[in-house]
């Protein structure tokens, strides 16, 4: 039996639509994603549907099980909190590392949050926020930094969604995050470490 070619664009498409549903906090943690009725809401095939929900499995933003649709995990406060326990290390490394310097693409990934639309979903806000921490750990120039780093990006991003509690205004965030980029830019290390630590300290919205 032949296998249907599909034009990538289809499973690329659904997966961008499915991850932006997922980071708005739209799908909630444990609504199950049945194939059948996804490819009937979007009017694509299942193994289009299939191939998009294992590309989103792939990022860690889905969980798929034996005999059970693919899910959002659940993540709780006590794996953020978690999270953050092993975040800030790395990114104290960073601050300490960029101290004294400034990062252009982190600059344009706040550019670019300050300019989302007040309608824009909060994916695009996770999208720039992620790009922006990113940008000043790939900055340093420690190809193991960035490995470890990545390895937190998928719980990162669910972490997130939940921060939209805390940020309903966005130029609250965009604030904070050109502040945290000021204080890394102008140094010295101490600053920067100490701006890093208050900006990884918040409730994530509990």
């Amino acid at each position: 039996m032949r296998t249907p070619i599909r034009p990538v664009s289809a499973v690329g498409a659904l997966a961008d639509a499915l991850r932006g549903r997922v980071l708005s906090g739209e799908i909630e943690p444990g609504t199950p994603l049945p194939e059948q009725e996804i490819a009937a809401a979007y009017g694509v095939a299942r193994p289009t549907v299939r191939e998009a929900l294992a590309r989103l499995v792939h990022e860690g933003l889905l969980r798929r099980e034996r005999n059970r649709s693919a899910y959002v995990p659940e993540v709780t406060t006590a794996d953020l909190d978690d999270l953050m326990f092993v975040r800030r290390p790395l990114e104290d490394l960073m601050a300490g590392a960029l101290a004294g310097r400034r990062v252009g693409e982190a600059d344009a990934a706040l550019g670019r949050m300050a300019a989302l639309d007040a309608e824009a979903p909060w994916s695009d806000s996770v999208a720039e926020h992620m790009a922006l921490h990113e940008a000043l750990i790939e900055a340093v120039g420690s190809p193991r930094l960035v490995r470890l780093y990545g390895a937190l990006a998928a719980e990162t991003r669910l972490g997130l969604v939940r921060l939209r509690r805390v940020y309903e205004d966005r130029d609250v965030l965009v604030r904070e995050h050109r502040e945290l980029l000021d204080a890394i830019a102008t140094g010295p290390a101490d600053a920067a470490r100490a701006a890093v630590a208050a900006h990884l300290s918040h409730t994530w919205g509990a």
